[in-house]
């Protein structure tokens, strides 16, 4: 989700920034492991020295993007890589260690013929059990994936024959259902967009067999999504100003979710600290890593606050990688990574 200008943020060191218009791709060749660094971890509670070093830095590895979001971690033989979404920019960027940033794929989520409003790309990110990437798509209003051999093949783009908003956020459970968001912030308009075809903003499961099922329109905002480890329950954040919350569903056997009760509330920072609720990921210890106000919020699963990864910037998602121990960010402009104590939930 992005609703707001680009803010700039003095960052330690130096760094080479390859801004371009807004239409055309961030490209990167830098090649350095002595990357500048950003703002603090605040330690709320001595429980967050477990998860988090005293010394940990949150290194900066590429700029320049309008608004990065959705990082998904991808492996391969040279030991990976990281995907990320420029939703303004109808792109998907690539970064690996020692060669920088590249062009992975444009368009990445509106492959129509006229302008799309400013946030056309896809949002989330994420790898089904096969490997291959399936993408929220703002323009095209679907979730797709892409094929061996090139291609894409739409997963899911109605409900009951109706379209849908703009699907943003996505995560599998271990029988490859599939569990997404779908808020309007990808039509040019938003709430108040013409093309809108469902008058509210529900969350979803795919089935493995293709059945879609709405399993709550409760939610006014709804956003980033991630199941706990054992996958008895589902976290929703919600990124609406006036009730920036996050709430927990228990799943129930069959795959739909029980009653959501709130998991922590955030509403009286919005405007004191940037962002709000986005992305989430969870790790293997059950703790909650969240971006919200103020930066990647990190709570237990009780919904104890820890404390917060600040890069000074509203951070829109973060996502596990390299052995599962690093935690990459995108914030604003930003690529950003911190190695923490804990590995991803599934690593």
């Amino acid at each position: 989700m992005r609703a707001h200008l680009i803010a700039f943020t003095f960052i330690a060191g130096t760094f080479h920034s390859f801004a371009q218009d807004s239409k055309t791709p961030a490209v990167s060749t830098i090649d350095t492991k002595n990357f500048p660094t950003i703002g603090e971890v605040i330690r709320v509670d001595p429980e967050i020295d477990s998860l988090i070093a005293e010394d940990a830095k949150i290194e900066v590895i590429g700029d320049g993007f309008v608004w990065a979001e959705g990082p998904v971690w991808v492996k391969d033989k040279e030991g990976g890589h990281l995907l990320f979404s420029d939703i303004p920019r109808n792109s998907v960027m690539k970064w690996k260690e020692n060669k920088g940033v590249s062009l992975f794929l444009k368009p990445s989520g509106y492959t129509g013929p006229t302008d799309y409003g400013n946030e056309p790309g896809c949002n989330g990110l994420l790898l089904d059990s096969k490997g291959r990437l399936v993408s929220c798509e703002h323009g095209d209003r679907r979730i797709s994936v892409v094929t061996k051999g090139g291609g894409k093949r739409t997963l899911v783009d109605n409900y009951k024959g109706k379209r849908l908003n703009s699907p943003n956020d996505a995560c599998y459970n271990s029988a490859g259902d599939l569990y997404f968001t779908d808020p309007p912030y990808g039509l040019p308009n938003r709430y108040n967009d013409p093309r809108r075809e469902l008058d509210f903003c529900g969350v979803y499961r795919l089935s493995k067999s293709g059945k879609l099922t709405l399993l709550t329109k409760e939610m006014t905002r709804p956003n980033g999504i991630a199941f706990s480890p054992d996958e008895k329950h589902l976290y929703v954040a919600q990124s609406d100003p006036k009730a920036a919350i996050w709430k927990k569903f228990p799943v129930n056997a069959d795959g739909t979710l029980g009653k959501g009760k709130l998991f922590y509330d955030a509403t009286d920072d919005v405007g004191k600290l940037p962002g709000l609720p986005d992305g989430l990921k969870i790790d293997n210890k059950g703790n909650v890593w969240a971006t919200g106000p103020g930066g990647v919020l990190i709570f237990t699963s009780s919904g104890k606050l820890l404390g917060r990864i600040s890069t000074g910037e509203k951070t829109a998602n973060c996502g596990w990688g390299e052995d599962g121990s690093v935690l990459y960010l995108t914030a604003d402009m930003y690529i950003c990574r911190i190695q923490t104590n804990v590995k991803g939930a599934g690593w």
